[in-house]
């Protein structure tokens, strides 16, 4: 590869790196063609972009990032054998569900996770992968939160509501009591 290939490969993954607010860093070696086409079928159906690249350009790419140049030396003690990288624009858990689901239905051991970003927090290692594909979405955790929030208001409001019912009950039958 040409030194300037490589730095279009640097700067395509710098770009990358700032873009998406999630990646997976994972070691897909081992695969055949037939299963690495139905990896990256299982990809393309889920939007995740997957990009394999020389581990030297992708640490370079993470250092020219502004958003992941922290990210730098908790992914050099990974970057080593074949990696491959997995974008992905909205959710982190989306990556981690895909290749938990590829390796249950191909009985397969590979591809590994060595590690992962999602908003801002790391993941390094397999061990991981539960985790990930567990993950809620921002969406899910708002909707979480307002409906905490929504509890205590709808606690007061029923209260009120059924102390309306009992007082109109009282009213109503002294009401009968006193016209008999």
């Amino acid at each position: 590869m040409k030194r300037e290939e490589k730095l279009q490969v640097i700067e395509g993954l710098a770009e990358k790196f700032s873009t998406f607010d999630c990646f997976y860093v994972i070691d897909a070696m081992g695969l055949t063609v037939e299963q690495v086409n139905k990896f990256r079928k299982n990809c393309a159906d889920q939007n995740i972009v997957y990009q394999v690249a020389k581990n030297t350009l992708i640490q370079k790419a993470l250092e020219r990032s502004e958003k992941c140049a922290a990210y730098v030396g908790a992914f050099s003690g990974v970057l080593k054998g074949f990696s491959g990288i997995l974008f992905s624009r909205d959710s982190g858990r989306a990556p981690g569900k895909m290749l938990k689901a590829f390796l249950e239905v191909e009985k397969l051991s590979f591809p590994v996770l060595k590690g992962a970003a999602v908003h801002g927090d790391l993941f390094i290692g397999a061990a991981h992968l539960d985790a990930l594909s567990n993950l809620k979405s921002k969406e899910e955790i708002l909707g979480d939160i307002i409906t905490l929030l929504k509890a205590p208001i709808l606690n007061v409001v029923t209260a009120i509501q059924s102390g309306e019912r009992r007082l109109m009950g009282v009213v109503e039958t002294l009401s009968k009591a006193s016209a008999s």
